[in-house]
């Protein structure tokens, strides 16, 4: 199975976050979303989204100008990861992994590694919940702090194991 780790980054927090996935899932590729094409993404048979969520709620730039419309999820797998501050953005805590979420259910793809627990954050609202739990990892680099790698590891497991 071919499987890429496509993320979007500013000031490279979220490529960190990709670059840890990365090394617990040695097998797939690692893109830049700014610098791929959706007829490169619609050839693998997985992928492993991430961005942060900037201003009011939105995706990170990079994921903005991308040509979301011409992806084919169709019966894709697909996964979610992202960064976020819940202080500071509790009224849009990790939406950009909602509207990720959103767009790739809206296109027919298969979600794997989620319903992840929220227990340890405190936030107003955010797109990023199903069924009052997480859809993908979601990451607040404060709230981590020294477990970042093994949540990173633990979440990269269930999803190599939903990719079987």
């Amino acid at each position: 199975m071919s499987v890429a780790i496509v993320y979007g980054s500013t000031k490279g927090a979220t490529e960190g976050i990709a670059k840890l996935i990365k090394s617990n899932f040695k097998e797939a590729d690692f893109i830049n979303i700014a610098k791929t094409s959706p007829d490169e993404l619609n050839d693998y048979d997985a992928l492993i989204m991430g961005t942060p969520t900037y201003y009011d709620g939105q995706l990170q730039d990079d994921w903005e100008a991308f040509d979301k419309e011409a992806l084919n999820l169709k019966d894709k797998k697909v996964a979610f990861f992202g960064i976020g501050n819940q202080k500071r953005h509790s009224k849009t805590f990790n939406d950009g992994v909602g509207i990720l979420y959103e767009l790739s259910v809206k296109k027919g793809a298969k979600v794997v590694g989620d319903k992840n627990p929220i227990d340890k954050y405190t936030f107003e609202f955010s797109k990023a919940m199903a069924d009052g739990k997480f859809i993908g990892l979601v990451i607040d680099r404060e709230v981590e702090g020294d477990l970042l790698e093994d949540s990173i590891k633990k979440w990269t497991d269930l999803v190599k194991n939903s990719l079987k």
